[in-house]
């Protein structure tokens, strides 16, 4: 693919932006996904160097004074390269197989490599469900904070074993986006095998890459919606995962994870660099409100409001759902559950935690005077 160097980006007035000018050093809690694009060769198999040239820089960023928590992919292809199958397995026994076996031997390497260095890491295998409920999303919060504490690496991974069909993420940038929200990292970088967004199709000379864009800006335009390799998320997952991290406040890099010390030179020479950074939200929302905004794809139940309730939740003032606005509940859930809200239009505006079961809410719609359906505090809006 041939390159070119970064241009600048336009803003939502047609005014010309400066490339970033921040440098990734000036922050202290960094998440680096490494996609499964970065991590294999050609074949499939486990680019072993790739791995060890990627360990190399995360080291570098620790010495400098970073704290990294690191969200990898790999497992299948270390798994697929350990095992060859005399029948035919369908896509989930395949995957299931192939990361059971892969994930022990990609901890494995990750420790060895580490080791080298006197550093200590710690393998962190979640799932969809586990940032489901508040308690358990906690629980992971603390468990990387503790590792952290006392100096070693998180690498995270989804536990591909019993993850299947509707219970995946995405892939691992959705992952990703949601470890360094949980942690209130200050830069999420994405690695991927291709250097940011460009403004057209990348196999043309004439294609830039976009250096920086606003936490709003919508970039469908200039992003096919293709997969590539060996991963299972393509570029407009990735702008949309790193628009919505950047919303809550923090900054967003997209960048060739297969360039020569990419993460250092994103550190020491960000001008230079190639990549697209995603502008974070100068007042992000609450670490409440983070995780809740993340939490549409849980969702047990939906509530569907009036034109009235609407406005008044779109509106500039903090205001609660109450049941007076509702006009119908659907689906099955608990007082605590994430639910999502629904307009007149059938559009989704909102998400968050309801303070009634749906039976009750069912009873209670329409009602005036009685506690909201969601809180503003436990209300996010799209």
């Amino acid at each position: 693919m041939m390159t070119t160097k970064c241009t600048e980006d336009m803003n939502s007035k047609g005014e010309q932006t400066s490339p970033a000018t921040e440098k990734v050093g000036e922050k202290k809690r960094v998440v680096v996904k490494v996609g499964s694009n970065v991590l294999t060769r050609d074949d499939g198999k486990l680019d072993v160097t790739r791995m060890s040239a990627i360990v190399d820089q995360v080291v570098w960023l620790k010495q400098h004074g970073y704290e990294v928590i690191l969200v990898s992919s790999g497992a299948m292809a270390c798994g697929r390269d350990e095992l060859k199958v005399t029948r035919k397995l369908d896509s989930v026994a395949q995957r299931q197989l192939y990361s059971a076996l892969g994930q022990v031997k990609l901890i494995g390497l990750y420790y060895d490599l580490f080791r080298e260095y006197d550093l200590h890491v710690g393998q962190v295998l979640t799932m969809k469900e586990s940032f489901s409920t508040r308690g358990e999303y906690l629980n992971q919060r603390a468990c990387m904070s503790v590792m952290l504490e006392n100096g070693v690496i998180p690498i995270v991974n989804e536990n591909d074993t019993v993850s299947v069909t509707e219970l995946m993420f995405t892939d691992n940038d959705e992952l990703s986006g949601l470890i360094a929200s949980m942690m209130d990292a200050d830069t999420l970088i994405i690695l991927s095998n291709v250097d940011g967004i460009f403004n057209g199709d990348p196999k043309d000379s004439q294609t830039r890459v976009i250096p920086m864009v606003n936490y709003d800006r919508d970039l469908g335009e200039y992003i096919q919606d293709t997969k590539s390799g060996f991963g299972r998320g393509g570029m407009l997952t990735k702008a949309n995962i790193a628009r919505k991290v950047a919303e809550e406040g923090i900054k967003v890099i997209i960048a060739n994870g297969k360039t020569t010390n990419i993460l250092v030179e994103l550190a020491t020479k960000p001008m230079e660099t190639m990549h697209t950074e995603f502008r974070p939200n100068p007042t992000p929302t609450s670490t409440l409100k983070k995780w809740i905004a993340h939490s549409e794809s849980f969702a047990k139940g939906r509530v569907v409001i009036n034109d009235k309730a609407a406005e008044a939740l779109k509106g500039h003032k903090a205001v609660s759902l109450l049941p007076v606005g509702v006009t119908a509940v659907e689906g099955d859930f608990e007082e605590g559950d994430i639910i999502n809200v629904i307009d007149q239009q059938g559009n989704n505006i909102g998400v968050g935690r309801s303070g009634y079961s749906a039976e009750e809410a069912r009873r209670r719609m329409g009602v005036h005077d009685v506690k909201p359906v969601i809180h503003y505090d436990y209300l996010y809006m799209e």
